[in-house]
Order: structure tokens, then sequence, then C-alpha cells
């Protein structure tokens, strides 16, 4: 059983076809980077496999379940999720109400059984808080954990939105660009989180990145695109290596 498929997906927007028949399979319990330049459609595969957009022609599974058409929240619930380039917090709330917002698929009680508090809900709500903390201890966020998002550094509100991303409890995470306006030191912790994120949790990864020495560290196998096409998939370095890949997006120097 193959864990994700896609089959020639393909989207257009006025004509124009920003993805163009894009085929790819990712195993379970790895980590798959999507690499491009700007403007070659890697978001906007992440928008198709996330239901925010709908396909104008192919196919995509997961865990040998037709996704193709599933309303966003149902995708969510099936258990994929994602984080986005520009991120998506509450300013006005802590890290740890932000956390909280990820178990909200997992919220099964009615409107008077919330009302009442009853027991079931008690139950509920600690094992919420329960699984928030044990992704904080994970991210080592306990130092941030009452603190408003508008207050913390880029970079610990970018582990803040992959926390997020985790309590939803996912089988696999889109993560989007999850190096961008970090500095050296903070893209190696973002190295290392991914890593656990497969290693330690089992957690399947789809990554959209620009830095070529963080795909290098963490990918599994890579794809990448350009004008929303296929230009070449395979290991870190046979990626990189490719002529027409170093043309497209790395230039005549070739990052190793």
């Amino acid at each position: 059983m193959t864990f994700f498929s896609a089959k020639g997906i393909s989207i257009e927007f006025g004509g124009i076809r920003a993805v163009d028949n894009v085929s790819f399979d990712v195993d379970k319990g790895s980590i798959y980077t999507i690499v491009g330049p700007n403007g070659a459609g890697k978001t906007t595969i992440f928008n198709i496999i996330s239901r925010i957009y709908n396909l104008t022609s192919g196919k995509i599974t997961f865990e040998d379940q037709d996704i193709t058409h599933l309303p966003t929240h149902q995708v969510v619930s099936r258990g994929i999720a994602r984080t986005f380039q520009n991120i998506e917090l509450f300013d006005h709330a802590t890290v740890l109400h932000n956390l909280l917002i990820g178990r909200h698929i997992h919220c099964k009680s009615g409107l008077l059984s919330d009302l009442f508090f009853l027991p079931s809900v008690k139950r509920m709500e600690l094992e919420h808080r329960r699984r928030v903390e044990d992704v904080i201890d994970f991210l080592d966020l306990q130092h941030y954990r009452d603190q408003l998002i508008q207050n913390l550094p880029y970079g610990v509100r970018k582990i803040v939105e992959l926390g997020r991303a985790l309590c939803t409890d996912p089988k696999m995470v889109l993560l989007d660009e999850p190096a961008s306006g970090l500095n050296v030191d903070e893209t190696e912790d973002m190295a290392f989180w991914i890593d656990d994120i497969k290693k330690l949790l089992g957690i399947t990864v789809i990554m959209v990145e620009h830095n070529m020495s963080l795909v290098s560290q963490v990918s599994d196998r890579v794809l990448a695109i350009n004008y929303g096409k296929v230009l070449a998939e395979g290991s870190p370095r046979e990626v990189q290596e490719n002529p027409e890949v170093i043309k497209a997006y790395l230039g005549e120097e070739d990052v190793r």
C-alpha cells in the first residue's frame, strides 16, 4: 500500500496551468521535499493536498483512500496537518491557547454537555491539555507556554505553529518553508525538530523548502519542479546534481 500518492495532478487559474501533470509517491515515515524557484507551484501543491484548491485533473490518495474531493476539515480529521509560509497564529493568545486550538478537531462534545461541563467533557479537556503539554515538552516550549504570540521572536513562532500542527495528532504533516526567515542557528534547530518528528513520533513529512542545506540534511527524497512541471526526482544529491535543476533553480553553483 502506498501511504500517500499524487497522480497526474493539475490545476488551472485563468487558463494558466500552475501545476501541470505532477505525480509523486511518499513512503510512510519518510521526509519528502518539494523544491523549485518562486512561482514554481510548490505551495499550490500543498493547497491542492489540503483541499484549499480543487483539482482540474488528477487523483490524490492517502492510506489507500481517495481524498481528491474531501472537504478540508475531513482531510485534517484523516490525519493530514499543515503549517504555512506566513505564520497563521493568534497574536493576542498565549502559546498554550494556540496549541489547544489544534485539538479542536478532536472535540466530540455537544452544546448541552459543554454548558453543564459534564464529567465526560472534563475528561476530554484534561486529555486535550495532556496532549498539548506533551507537545510543549517535545518542542522545548515550556518557557513560552503562557506568553502571548505577539511578544515572541519570529523563530519561536515558527516552532509554535509546528506545535499546533502536531497537536492535531497527524499521521502526515505538510511543512511550507519551515526555515523561511530563520537564522542559521534557528534553521539547525528546525532541522532537529523535523528529524525528531520522523524518528521519534513516526510522522511522515512533506516539506516545501528553499534552504538546500536543510533539504540535504533531513530529506529522504526530493522532487524538483519548475513552472508547475516535474524536473527531477531522487535523493537530495541526485536532484542537486541534475543539470536541469541546476539551470532552473540552483544556478550554476553546485550547492552541497
